[in-house]
Protein backbone atom coordinates (compact mmCIF):
# COMPACT_ATOMS: atom_id res chain seq x y z
CA UNK A 1 0.00 0.00 0.00
CA UNK A 2 1.56 2.99 -0.98
CA UNK A 3 1.94 6.21 1.60
CA UNK A 4 -0.41 9.50 1.14
CA UNK A 5 3.31 11.14 0.41
CA UNK A 6 4.13 8.55 -2.51
CA UNK A 7 0.45 9.14 -4.16
CA UNK A 8 0.95 12.82 -4.07
CA UNK A 9 4.42 13.06 -5.72
CA UNK A 10 3.43 10.04 -8.35
CA UNK A 11 0.67 12.40 -9.41
CA UNK A 12 2.49 15.72 -9.66
CA UNK A 13 5.18 13.69 -11.72
CA UNK A 14 2.66 11.87 -14.29
CA UNK A 15 1.11 15.67 -14.44
CA UNK A 16 4.18 17.27 -15.02
CA UNK A 17 5.35 14.83 -17.68
CA UNK A 18 2.62 15.53 -19.74
CA UNK A 19 2.91 19.37 -19.56
CA UNK A 20 6.49 18.76 -20.41
CA UNK A 21 5.84 16.21 -23.08
CA UNK A 22 3.90 18.97 -25.10
CA UNK A 23 5.80 22.16 -24.19
CA UNK A 24 9.23 23.31 -23.78
CA UNK A 25 10.19 25.24 -20.55
CA UNK A 26 10.47 28.43 -22.40
CA UNK A 27 6.71 28.15 -23.82
CA UNK A 28 5.24 27.70 -20.31
CA UNK A 29 4.72 31.07 -18.60
CA UNK A 30 3.82 29.68 -15.37
CA UNK A 31 2.46 26.45 -14.06
CA UNK A 32 0.68 25.32 -10.64
CA UNK A 33 0.27 21.38 -10.14
CA UNK A 34 -1.60 20.77 -6.99
CA UNK A 35 -2.55 17.53 -5.55
CA UNK A 36 -3.52 16.24 -2.39
CA UNK A 37 -4.31 13.09 -1.11
CA UNK A 38 -6.85 12.52 1.88
CA UNK A 39 -9.19 10.11 3.30
CA UNK A 40 -8.05 8.11 0.24
CA UNK A 41 -9.76 10.98 -1.88
CA UNK A 42 -7.33 12.23 -4.34
CA UNK A 43 -7.75 15.80 -5.73
CA UNK A 44 -5.52 17.57 -8.70
CA UNK A 45 -5.77 20.76 -9.65
CA UNK A 46 -3.88 22.22 -12.65
CA UNK A 47 -3.03 25.97 -13.79
CA UNK A 48 -1.22 26.42 -16.56
CA UNK A 49 -0.49 28.95 -18.80
CA UNK A 50 1.15 28.67 -21.76
CA UNK A 51 0.15 29.09 -25.75
CA UNK A 52 -2.17 26.75 -27.79
CA UNK A 53 -4.82 24.65 -26.11
CA UNK A 54 -3.47 25.00 -22.21
CA UNK A 55 -6.54 23.94 -21.02
CA UNK A 56 -6.59 20.50 -22.73
CA UNK A 57 -3.37 19.79 -21.69
CA UNK A 58 -3.89 20.76 -18.26
CA UNK A 59 -6.78 18.12 -18.52
CA UNK A 60 -5.00 15.80 -19.83
CA UNK A 61 -2.26 16.15 -17.09
CA UNK A 62 -5.10 16.20 -14.77
CA UNK A 63 -6.09 12.75 -16.21
CA UNK A 64 -2.35 11.55 -16.47
CA UNK A 65 -2.17 11.88 -12.71
CA UNK A 66 -5.10 9.71 -11.38
CA UNK A 67 -4.20 7.26 -14.06
CA UNK A 68 -0.71 6.89 -12.53
CA UNK A 69 -1.94 6.80 -8.78
CA UNK A 70 -4.43 3.96 -10.12
CA UNK A 71 -1.40 2.08 -11.27
CA UNK A 72 0.05 2.48 -7.87
CA UNK A 73 -3.17 1.11 -6.41
CA UNK A 74 -3.13 -1.83 -9.53
CA UNK A 75 -6.52 -0.79 -10.21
Amino acid sequence: MPTDEEVVKTAAQAAEEVVLSRYSRSEIRDLDVAVSFDDGQLSVDIYLDAPGDADRVADDAALAARAAVDDLFDV
